[in-house]
């Protein structure tokens, strides 16, 4: 069984033509993603999966990464690994910059950020995860 020219009409599928697509070949509805390329993932490991002759359900990785997209989907905020009332400082091109941990998020220039991601973009311009730009984990090697 080819497969190849399915695997190439996903990458100009819009996500409702997706959605279609794993209803009409998998029988049954699709997970609720968000986003076509993680569909267009999804779709595709699928296809290879039942192409080789094994199991059509989703890995547990899968499953990971279809319940973190699932529309209304709330994420708590990360403040829990901080103390009420913490102050954060990071030096950045030639500028200090201080955050404050308060209820439910944090505090930089009287401005109100859900995540510390959320200050260090403000910060830099750039996406930045957030504890590793204020020196709270390092790098991955």
């Amino acid at each position: 069984m080819t497969i190849a020219p399915d695997l190439s009409a996903l990458r100009s599928m819009t996500i409702d033509q997706l959605r279609s697509a794993w209803s009409e070949r998998f029988s049954d509805a699709p997970p609720r993603l968000q986003s076509k390329d993680l569909m267009r993932r999804v779709l595709a490991e699928r296809l290879q999966t039942e192409a080789e002759g094994g199991d059509i359900g989703l890995d547990k990785i899968l499953r990971q990464v279809a319940a973190r997209h699932r529309p209304g989907r709330r994420t708590p905020p990360r403040t829990a690994a901080f103390k009420i009332g913490s102050r954060l400082e990071r030096h950045w091109q030639g500028q200090a910059h201080q955050v404050h941990v308060v209820d439910g998020g944090f505090v930089w220039r009287d401005k109100r950020f859900k995540s510390l991601s959320q200050v260090a973009r403000e910060i830099t311009g750039v996406r930045w995860n957030g504890p590793r730009f204020f020196g709270l984990r390092e790098a991955k090697s």
